[in-house]
């Protein structure tokens, strides 16, 4: 992390690749190295944590498109909301699918499936911020 935080100074995948190897060595045996490879990953900026918010964003669209047959949209501040709770740089874009996961997800699908239950159809899903949180329209 420390190596790519000046964006001006940032090493290739090579230079980082080297760069760890010392490290590496102090806990793991240079034969076990030597069967394995490492691949280092910089650090995610505000700009690809937006982008992959976006595509994961989309394919839940996708799938209440195909499965529901209604229209799925999002507001731009939920991707601000994300990128907010994005927090640690240690867990890159799997932040992002467990925000999603663990808590969009669960809040459309118990929704939906109250609606079902209770033969009011749902006619659209939509996510928007208040307060803060997520918050949802579904007609």
């Amino acid at each position: 992390m420390s190596m790519c935080s000046d964006p001006d100074l940032m090493p290739s995948a090579d230079g980082l690749a080297k760069a760890l190897r010392e490290p590496l060595l102090k806990v793991f045996p240079p034969a076990l190295l030597g069967r394995l490879v490492t691949i280092p990953y910089y650090p995610l900026n505000d700009g690809m944590i937006t982008a992959i918010s976006e595509i994961q964003l989309r394919k839940i669209g996708q799938r209440v498109e195909h499965h529901h047959g209604v229209p799925f949209s999002y507001d731009d501040d939920v991707i601000k909301l994300i990128n907010e709770r994005c927090t640690d740089v240690d867990s890159g874009g799997r932040m992002i699918d467990a925000i999603l996961t663990n808590t969009v997800l669960p809040d459309v699908s118990a929704e939906v499936l109250t609606r079902m239950m209770n033969e009011n159809p749902v006619r659209k899903v939509h996510i928007g911020v208040e307060n803060s949180e997520f918050s949802y329209s579904f007609d």
